[in-house]
């Protein structure tokens, strides 16, 4: 009886239908064991939608040169309808054989990076109008606040939840105390306006920043560094972004521990794109100059809100055009792949229309020395 029973388990398994369910059971049982003694990484991002064929090639070949890229016509409106032999790419002037294009929607990994110590008019207009960035969001969509001015004060970290979002937002409202400190001391969440909360009537202690003559404390460099650190190690079929909402206002070298340069070294080897909103004094007093700068080098954009309701359309707008970009990557041929810098180029045939890309990537490690 024991031999018929071996013999019956014998054929199952080496017929086609058996021997699939022998394997799949196999399977199942191994991957039970190894759950049982491995744990999931840490940090590890949320499971999102499946991806395409062009993400997974994006996702598994670590030689693609990644291009993210913005065509508008004259009037600013994205062109949605260019096809792949529309495009060409050069890198240090070699043309190159284009691998992978799609025009579909990536999702987003964001820093919302908020000044916090602006001025009065400028601090109402943001602080009424952040709630409409969650609005310009979907569902796949992550987002991490964080706020600075002399120091870098990170939030909570990466969240897709809308509602978590909306609160942390909401207490970065209401805070009043003033962030005089870096992390680990008591720090605050609201802009501070001469010397007084944005919000509340009572004094603060302590600014935020000062102006020694006519230079400021506020090390805004320093903070878009860190905020893309934030996003290294997000995945790479991610649209990874900075929305920088300031006046522009940056202290010097004593101030700043990064010079512009290394950040946007930074910003260019993570393929990290800076979307600047200018607060409305920031044009009036021509204050945006490192706003404008950070965007161009990183094929982000800048804008300028005059009111709270420019605020809130602008917010949308960006992450429309940051998650609805070409995806154009390609494997570099034809260049020095022992040199550290490599200038890029994107070209579109038709005729009358603007195209924003980074200009340039970074190729290995950046070296710790440059960066600190």
């Amino acid at each position: 009886m024991k031999s018929l029973r071996k013999t019956t388990l014998l054929i199952l398994v080496l017929t086609p239908p058996g021997l699939a369910l022998f394997l799949r059971a196999q399977t199942t049982l191994q991957s039970a064991s190894s759950g049982a003694t491995q744990s999931a990484p840490a940090q590890a991002e949320p499971r999102g939608v499946p991806q395409s064929e062009a993400q997974s090639k994006i996702s598994v070949n670590s030689s693609l040169v990644i291009l993210p890229v913005t065509v508008k016509d004259r009037s600013g409106n994205l062109v949605p309808d260019l096809r792949r032999d529309e495009f060409r790419v050069f890198e240090d002037d070699v043309e190159q054989k284009i691998d992978v294009f799609t025009a579909e929607a990536f999702p987003l990994s964001m820093v919302i990076l908020l000044d916090n110590d602006l001025k009065e008019k400028d601090a109402k207009q943001v602080r009424t109008s952040l709630d409409a960035i969650v609005g310009g969001m979907s569902l796949e969509d992550e987002a991490f606040v964080c706020r600075f001015d002399q120091f870098f004060h990170p939030g909570k970290g990466f969240t897709r939840d809308r509602d978590a979002l909306l609160t942390e937002l909401q207490r970065t409202k209401l805070d009043s105390e003033p962030s005089v400190s870096p992390p680990g001391g008591a720090i605050a969440n609201a802009p501070s306006i001469n010397g007084h909360s944005a919000i509340g009537d009572q004094p603060n202690i302590a600014s935020a920043t000062m102006n020694i003559g006519s230079q400021t404390t506020k090390a805004l460099d320093d903070a878009v560094f860190d905020a893309a650190q934030l996003l290294h190690d997000r995945t790479r079929t991610r649209r990874k972004l900075i929305l920088l909402i300031s006046d522009g206002a940056n202290g010097g070298k004593k101030t700043n521990k990064m010079n512009y340069d290394s950040v946007v070294k930074t910003l260019q080897h993570d393929n990290v794109a800076v979307y600047s909103v200018a607060v409305a004094s920031a044009f009036l007093e021509r204050k945006f100059s490192r706003l404008v700068d950070y965007a161009h080098a990183s094929g982000g954009e800048v804008y300028f809100a005059a009111k709270r309701e420019t605020l809130e359309e602008l917010y949308s707008r960006i992450s429309e055009e940051a998650r609805n970009q070409y995806t154009l990557a390609y494997v570099p041929r034809g260049t020095d792949r022992g040199a550290e810098v490599h200038s890029v180029e994107v070209r579109v045939k038709r005729e009358g229309l603007s195209v924003k890309t980074r200009d340039r990537y970074y190729s290995g490690e950046l070296p710790g020395a440059n960066l600190r």
